[in-house]
């Protein structure tokens, strides 16, 4: 297809498709003659992944070009390849290693993996981003005076593992390996908001079976 029909069939202006072009964001149409590309599906996905984590996870057109790298680089392992692309999302900032209650949600959060057994979890913990979020959200929760630790952390990991089961499943439904890496990617960053919804209608199902409307 042409940039035209591209631009139709996607619903992103030619000169964001030409922007993205420029950035790296998207790989180079096959070239027709000076002035005219040829663009196929595998550009067509690849522009419906960009704008949703431009428009829907609001991530920067630098980090987009960061997890792109790691999406293409099919030298990796699908587990690095994997984990490379997720933790170049944003992230939450470094905790403050030196404050008493970081101090002690790690020991939480490192009680809470080895009560799941959850030993690769343990190996990445000093790199991962996810280990750092959880440690945050627990320290934030013990400053303000809750009690937030591994015996209360762990039913909720077991759902996200359960969860994190049929994510993969859904992943490797999919033919390729770009295509498996890229659904992950978007999973991160449409299917949180999905799980969050989905945990706050629960709530408000559960609330009004045990307290009514008043």
């Amino acid at each position: 297809m042409r940039l035209a029909e591209l631009s139709e069939r996607s619903g992103v202006s030619t000169a964001t498709i030409k922007y993205y072009l420029r950035e790296g964001l998207l790989p180079p149409g096959r070239q027709v003659n000076a002035t005219t590309a040829e663009y196929d599906e595998e550009h067509l996905r690849r522009l419906r992944l960009v704008r949703a984590m431009i428009q829907v996870g609001r991530v920067p057109v630098a980090k987009v070009r960061e997890v792109l790298g790691h999406v293409d680089d099919d030298s990796l392992g699908r587990s690095i390849r994997l984990g490379a692309a997720l933790w170049a999302l944003p992230q939450v900032p470094e905790p403050d290693e030196d404050d008493e209650y970081v101090q002690a949600a790690h020991q939480e959060v490192a009680a809470l993996l080895d009560r799941l057994g959850w030993e690769n979890a343990k190996l990445l913990s000093t790199i991962s981003p996810a280990y750092r979020s959880l440690v945050v959200a627990v320290a934030a929760f013990r400053r303000l005076g809750y009690d937030w630790g591994a015996e209360l952390l762990a039913p909720y990991a077991e759902l996200m593992h359960r969860t994190a089961v049929l994510d993969l499943d859904n992943m490797e439904a999919h033919q390729s390996e770009a295509e498996r890496i890229e659904f992950a990617v978007l999973g991160a960053i449409l299917n949180e908001p999905v799980l969050q919804a989905l945990h706050r209608l629960a709530q408000e199902e559960e609330s009004t079976r045990r307290y009514g409307f008043e």
